[in-house]
């Protein structure tokens, strides 16, 4: 039996219309072009989503089913289910345990951002950005403004302490200006 009707596959499974419609509804069943249901990779669909902590539930209901005498009783084992790039549903655990993983990791971040240990990497690289931008546009414009005054020195020693005075200040302004920023750029808004 490949392929049957939904109303065929209610009575193989002894479920109700609505409960069979809610699983087409929801692409756990494999219908084939012509709308039947293809049975066996149905099952293994239902297999690998369904909640193996509903098992007990699903059981107690199987229990509880009226059962036919002409129909063998059906065990749905679930398989390990390799993920793969085949398009495949990937299986319940896996997933979840995944997705607990990630959620606990962005609440780690979360955390760390709120004891200001952990900053965002975009504001560090752009103040850092900025603050080589600025440092190189003060030195390239110290030329112009000690130029004259340079000029007119003759004595290498004055020459030397006017530069690494211009520099030393230079550079001051220079760490004033980018610790500002950085400490702007990591400051949550």
């Amino acid at each position: 039996m490949a392929f049957v009707t939904r109303k065929e596959y209610c009575e193989l499974k002894g479920w109700s219309r609505q409960y069979v419609g809610k699983l087409v509804k929801n692409e756990r069943l494999v219908l084939n072009a012509a709308g039947k249901i293809d049975v066996e990779a149905s099952e293994q669909l239902l297999a690998m989503t369904s909640d193996p902590s509903k098992a007990a539930v699903a059981a107690r209901h199987e229990r509880n089913r009226p059962k036919r005498s002409d129909q063998p009783p059906l065990e749905i084992v679930i398989a390990d289910f390799v993920d793969d790039p085949s398009g495949q549903v990937p299986d319940f655990q896996k997933s979840r345990a995944l997705r607990e993983h990630y959620l606990s990791l962005q609440e780690k971040d979360n955390f760390l951002k709120a004891r200001g240990t952990l900053v965002e990497r975009k504001a560090v690289e752009d103040a850092a950005y900025n603050a080589g931008r600025l440092l190189r546009d003060l030195l390239l414009g110290m030329a112009p403004q000690l130029s004259p005054e340079l000029a007119s020195l003759s004595d290498p020693w004055q020459i030397e302490k006017r530069l690494t005075s211009a520099l030393r200040q230079t550079l001051e302004d220079a760490e004033r200006l980018s610790a500002a920023d950085l400490q702007q750029a990591i400051t949550p808004s």
